[in-house]
């Protein structure tokens, strides 16, 4: 059984994970989708809860849910840690799936190959623009899956993100 780890926030899900997912799915049996920074809700980069974001997933992976563990992990302060933390608290798994250098070194360090994700139209795949496009009342939903979309506004997350955003640029005053 060939296993792949791949980490992300997913702060939402949009069609790059779908791609990266899909595409890590033809080369290994199983994937394990990492949900990073579990512990972080309600703030401008993380604005999901690890919860939500595991309905998002499998909003988006129906077909493929059975070849997928889906684990909340909470960022830790060591990075060098890190991997030793996560190998505690997901199935066994042989490759690290990343695009990402710095999760790259940190892999080959602790002994597993890396996959390479190509990065799929990564000036809009990304989960800041979404992000962004909900605050300012733009056009997000065509660069999620449409489950994805159908969840986000049944939780009211454009309205959500506006007003996270909106909280951080109009900060009160420290009494």
């Amino acid at each position: 059984m060939r296993r792949a780890f791949y980490p992300g926030r997913f702060q939402p899900v949009h069609l790059g994970h779908v791609k990266a997912v899909r595409w890590l799915l033809e080369r290994v049996d199983e994937v394990i989708v990492g949900v990073t920074a579990a512990q972080y809700s309600y703030t401008p980069e993380n604005p999901f809860t690890a919860g939500e974001r595991i309905e998002m997933l499998r909003a988006a992976f129906r077909e493929e849910w059975g070849r997928l563990f889906v684990v909340p992990l909470d960022n830790v302060p060591d990075n060098s840690l890190w991997l030793s933390y996560v190998a505690s608290r997901v199935p066994s798994f042989e490759f690290v799936a990343t695009g990402n250098e710095f999760v790259k070194l940190l892999a080959r360090e602790r002994g597993y190959e890396v996959l390479e994700l190509p990065l799929w139209e990564r000036d809009r795949l990304q989960g800041r623009v979404v992000r962004e496009l909900m605050a300012s009342g733009g056009e997000w939903r065509e660069l999620v899956p449409p489950g994805v979309a159908e969840y986000l506004e049944r939780i009211g997350a454009p309205e959500r993100v506006r007003k996270i955003y909106l909280s951080e640029r109009v900060k009160t005053p420290e009494y």
